[in-house]
């Protein structure tokens, strides 16, 4: 990865964002609404974590045929998923509460989710929040040499096969955070002295690590062992929750940030950005099934990313509001809004904007 970071652009003729955010907070001021969650997201929040963790007490108390056993292990990751997109992220993002110490404790929720808050943050928050999409700076671009995500990345011959073999991919997300990609992480980001918020000593950072991933393994593996499950049930399931969840997670960021319509800007050679930081948001992010009630709900508003990109601060449950803003500002600015009606259209584009990527270079050219 690139050391020196990209810069925006300072001047924003449009003055898109501050109209915009002239009228969102007048919306919050106006209807005397706090910017972070209600009752709404408490209430979600109860209900995620009972698809996740009660399955999880079932396959500990009771003896249960195989396939029970399995299909309870899928429930687990869908509840995993759904905490980690509605709770642990509108907590790492200051946006569960107006308490601090709320933030904190809910945003903790992703060490028994396989994360580490540390990593995460600096990931999410300052490198895929801030550079987003761009190559070499957003992480979350990063696939290694197996999948291509922008022109710009190095083509490989298999590549073409892409559009067929990723999505078996996608499902090793969460399984590569428990395994590895933390300790990698952990690594990379304190040689860089990244942090988001507080710098605190590398020691208590791996102490941290260490600990949390011990408790982890205990809860998920350890335990279930002990009280008499056979080791590989155990394994299998630990795998199924994985790949469930990873897949889930996987394909709600793809479908907002990797299909034909968003773009990969490229800095000048003096390292700037051509568009200000809130207008390259629009640029790169899209939207997706906004009317669908299900689809706003599970994935804690994250099929509207291009609002949450702007508006990270403030909580998920607002975003199908303030959503009416954003469409409307960037339509009189003439800048981009990119939405698909649906998930499926959102599906077909990222397929779609896989496969042409795999394409060799010359020929897609």
């Amino acid at each position: 990865m690139k050391n020196t970071a990209p810069t925006f652009a300072k001047q924003d003729d449009l003055k898109f964002f501050r109209i915009l955010n002239s009228r969102v907070n007048n919306y919050f001021k106006e209807n005397n609404l706090n910017k972070t969650g209600n009752w709404k997201l408490h209430l979600k929040t109860i209900v995620m974590f009972s698809i996740f963790l009660t399955p999880y007490f079932f396959l500990l108390a009771m003896d249960m045929p195989f396939w029970t056993y399995l299909l309870l292990n899928l429930i687990i990751g869908i509840g995993m998923a759904g905490v980690g997109m509605n709770v642990m992220h509108d907590g790492n993002h200051g946006a569960y509460s107006n308490k601090s110490w709320v933030n904190k404790f809910m945003g903790g929720s992703i060490y028994i989710l396989a994360g580490n808050v540390y990593n995460w943050q600096v990931q999410h928050n300052v490198l895929h929040h801030t550079y987003t999409n761009i190559l070499g700076h957003d992480e979350d671009l990063e696939a290694g040499r197996i999948l291509r995500f922008s022109k710009t990345a190095k083509w490989y011959n298999y590549h073409k096969f892409q559009h067929y073999y990723s999505v078996f991919l996608y499902g090793l997300l969460t399984f590569n955070w428990a395994i590895t990609t933390d300790f990698l992480q952990m690594k990379r980001y304190l040689k860089r002295n990244l942090s988001y918020g507080e710098f605190k000593k590398p020691v208590i950072r791996w102490t941290t690590l260490i600990i949390t991933k011990v408790i982890y393994f205990s809860i998920w593996l350890v335990i279930p062992m002990v009280l008499g499950i056979t080791w590989w049930k155990v394994i299998l399931g630990f795998l199924v929750m994985h790949y469930t969840a990873g897949l889930i997670l996987s394909v709600v960021f793809q479908l907002a940030h990797v299909v034909d319509e968003t773009a990969n800007p490229i800095p000048n050679d003096e390292g700037e950005i051509e568009n200000t930081w809130a207008i390259h948001q629009l640029y790169t992010t899209a939207n997706f099934a906004p009317k669908n009630w299900l689809v706003n709900y599970y994935t804690g508003g994250l099929n509207h990313q291009i609002e949450h990109h702007i508006f990270p601060n403030i909580s998920h449950v607002h975003y199908s509001k303030i959503a009416e803003f954003v469409k409307q500002t960037a339509k009189e600015c003439n800048l981009p809004y990119h939405e698909f009606k649906t998930t499926r259209e959102a599906i077909l584009s990222h397929f779609t904007h896989l496969k042409n990527l795999g394409m060799k270079p010359e020929l897609s050219a």
